[in-house]
């Protein structure tokens, strides 16, 4: 497994952006951390816009190269919120993975929002049924700016019993680039989730249209994608790769927080939340999965923000 992708490009920059934790209150406005597009950026700007809208306070953006930039900094304090996809919190906080030996202790979960199914695709006439077919095909690498990617990349191909040297690698920057190059022809596979408006282009561009391969459910598997689970997709009329039943893995995404913003922020921020179901469906299809009752869902190991906790309990959530 590669790793070493902790990076602190754009602190500098953030931190005269920002308030430091704590200080929403007074100032009445707080940061929250997204990527600079895709789907984090999406989840971002509908959080923002529903607490901006009725929590009392403003919430604003702050776009980074990736989620690995603003973990540490929210960890720090000098940026109140963030949002990620379970795994990279969780691998900060502990201080693994993604992040070996630089554990981000003050990080606290606020909401749970939605669910990703996670998979491997394939061109239909390809010839491609298991991840084992993939030995010697050409497989998308490296995903500098969406590090995460290459963690899933390696451990498909490893629980088939793969490696890099197995397959033909081919040089992505990110999981758009690794989607278009499948859409060209250069290579002949890339992940995507389930229902992902993505797939509907790859269907329209490859003679033969695109299929989910299962992914492979085991302990190491599990080890690698901590705080994930393995499910049966079934097929559905908006995920037009699901041919039939089909494993995926599934994870999370969550909204994040340092532990010393106030529990009056969190409070407002998860109530904000919880109460705007239908303002925040209204943003973006990503949010056809999320499901208020889920909201506070527990994860080994971490915490949940006191204030949100303590608003989760007044509503019956906990």
């Amino acid at each position: 497994m590669k790793h070493g992708f902790m990076s602190k490009l754009g602190a500098v920059a953030v931190v005269g952006l920002v308030l430091s934790a704590g200080s929403a209150s007074a100032q009445n406005v707080v940061g929250i951390g997204t990527t600079k597009g895709g789907a984090n950026a999406a989840v971002g700007a509908a959080i923002s816009k529903v607490v901006s809208d009725s929590a009392g306070f403003q919430m604003r953006p702050q776009k980074m190269g990736g989620t690995q930039q603003y973990l540490p900094i929210v960890n720090e304090g000098k940026l109140e919120f963030g949002v990620s996809n379970i795994m990279q919190v969780g691998m900060a906080h502990d201080g693994t993975g993604m992040s070996e030996g630089q554990p981000a202790p003050n990080l606290r979960i606020i909401a749970t929002l939605m669910e990703f199914r996670n998979g491997v695709i394939v061109a239909n006439n390809s010839g491609i049924n298991t991840l084992a077919d993939l030995k010697g095909k050409r497989v998308p690498d490296g995903y500098a700016s969406a590090p995460l990617f290459e963690v899933f990349k390696n451990t498909f191909l490893e629980s088939a019993g793969l490696s890099d040297k197995d397959v033909k690698l081919v040089p992505v920057v990110n999981l758009p680039k690794s989607w278009a190059a499948f859409k060209e022809g250069k290579v002949d596979m890339t992940i995507a989730a389930a229902g992902a408006g993505a797939i509907k282009g790859m269907e329209a561009a490859i003679k033969g249209g695109v299929k989910f391969i299962p992914v492979i459910d085991s302990p190491a598997a599990r080890k690698a994608l901590p705080r994930t689970s393995f499910r049966v997709v079934e097929p559905n009329d908006k995920s037009v790769a699901l041919k039939k039943p089909t494993l995926v893995n599934v994870y999370e995404y969550v909204l994040f927080s340092n532990a010393k913003v106030s529990d009056d922020v969190a409070y407002k921020v998860a109530k904000a939340i919880h109460t705007n179901e239908k303002a925040l469906r209204a943003t973006s299809p990503l949010w056809k999965t999320y499901d208020a009752k889920n909201l506070a869902k527990p994860y080994d190991g971490l915490k949940y923000h006191p204030g949100a906790a303590k608003y989760y309990k007044e509503v019956g959530l906990r």
